[in-house]
């Protein structure tokens, strides 16, 4: 028996929310963003404002002059995860094999469910009205043999019926998938799309029909050898082929643990104003790795520089004389980093990252200092943030015109709770 994935879609996620929260609103176009900041961009619409020409990504100023009526709201992050977190408990209530893919995209494996709920089209149904009554939300469903199908089903069918319901199985693929054009394929955006159609590869069955030694010959005379694996990949995906399964929640082990923030650079053009961000920033990471019981041995800095006229950019990475997640190991050893590799001009992005990780149940001790005790203090700072808020303890250098700690202490991803 082959296997029976749904990817179920949140249509409108964060906007769904809103509506459900204000009923008023119903009948009225709804956007989420900065309703204070003309130059934010729209986080989500609802179905009535994109009708009306607003769309995600767009400027606010610009989706209010396309639709004076949109009702622009301030996103609340913390609100949208924990709706993402009751849709996954409702998820699991149908089988235990659940896989958020993002904030509003989930993979379902219901093989061994079917038989209780009936057929993938019932049971799809049964999730649709449950997360309906549950959270406000409506849900498109995608359904097929694999990952890859169920999210295509889901992005080129479910998404544009209304009924929010499409099954794409291999059988269907040739009257179905291969006839759309090729940038319908998952993970095929514009510069890979101007590749295909230079090969003369216009819809996804061109792909799909080709052998693949002809396909790859093809990807190496456009692109060079180094796009074999490439073309291994769209060639599955334009197939259908896609043996991972899904695995119930999000278990990978961290390779790094990274904190950036971009600014405004025209309040970022001393050192002395930058040195405070660097230090937030440092703050988080080790906090984050710390969390997660790891320690790093290799610090990087990134910062995107620029006076308005002239742009720039450098990475850099420097090797700990130990693993660590203390705040001023990595502090020292980012500092010199940016002292070192900064040509001067204000700084319009500062990211800070530790990788390497290792285990932090052992810690070198050295001749020195305590290491030992250094962790604990930490450690209890740690706690303090995790029960208080992060804003319960602050470095004073945080309370500085440059500080960014405490605005971003309201937000979530970047975003207000």
């Amino acid at each position: 028996m082959s296997r029976q994935i749904f990817l179920i879609d949140g249509q409108s996620f964060y906007a769904s929310v809103e509506k459900a929260a204000h009923p008023e609103y119903r009948d009225n176009p709804v956007a989420v963003g900065d309703p204070t900041r003309m130059n934010g961009i729209i986080l989500a619409a609802c179905p009535i404002a994109k009708s009306r020409g607003v769309t995600t990504a767009s400027r606010v100023g610009e989706a209010l002059a396309r639709c004076p009526e949109l009702i622009v709201i301030r996103p609340r992050m913390q609100t949208y995860i924990q709706v993402s977190l009751l849709i996954t408990k409702i998820f699991e209530s149908y089988t235990d094999l659940v896989e958020p893919y993002s904030i509003d995209e989930q993979f379902l494996d219901v093989t061994g469910s079917i038989k209780a709920f009936g057929s993938p089209y019932e049971m799809a149904k049964a999730i649709q009205n449950h997360v309906l009554l549950s959270t406000g939300v409506w849900s498109r469903v995608g359904i097929g043999p694999t990952k890859i199908l169920a999210k295509m089903a889901t992005d080129n069918y479910a998404k544009k019926m209304p009924e929010g319901v499409f099954e794409l199985t291999f059988e269907k693929l040739e009257s179905t998938l291969w006839k759309l054009p090729v940038h319908h394929m998952f993970m095929v955006a514009s510069a890979m799309t101007r590749h295909f159609t230079r090969m003369g590869l216009s819809c996804i069955g061109d792909i799909a029909r080709m052998e693949f030694g002809e396909f790859k010959r093809r990807m190496r005379r456009e692109m060079g050898k180094q796009s074999d694996i490439q073309a291994g990949y769209y060639w599955q995906t334009a197939r259908g082929i896609d043996p991972s399964p899904v695995v119930s929640g999000i278990r990978h082990q961290l390779k790094s643990v990274s904190h950036g923030k971009a600014l405004r650079w025209s309040l970022y053009r001393h050192l002395k104003d930058i040195e405070v961000v660097l230090l937030e920033l440092v703050l988080e990471v080790c906090q984050r790795t710390r969390r997660h019981n790891y320690m790093g041995s290799v610090v990087s800095v990134s910062a995107a520089e620029t006076d308005g006229e002239r742009s720039t950019w450098f990475s850099r990475q420097t090797t700990l004389p130990q693993p660590t997640s203390l705040t001023h190991e990595v502090a020292t050893a980012a500092h010199k980093l940016f002292k070192e590799h900064w040509s001067g001009l204000p700084l319009s992005n500062l990211s800070i990252s530790l990788s390497q990780l290792t285990d932090d149940s052992v810690i070198q001790l050295t001749l020195f200092e305590d290491r030992s005790l250094a962790y604990r203090k930490e450690q209890v700072i740690d706690g303090i943030k995790n029960r208080y808020g992060s804003d319960a303890i602050m470095r004073a250098s945080s309370l500085l015109e440059a500080g960014v700690a405490r605005e971003r202490a309201e937000q979530i991803g970047g975003h207000y709770r």
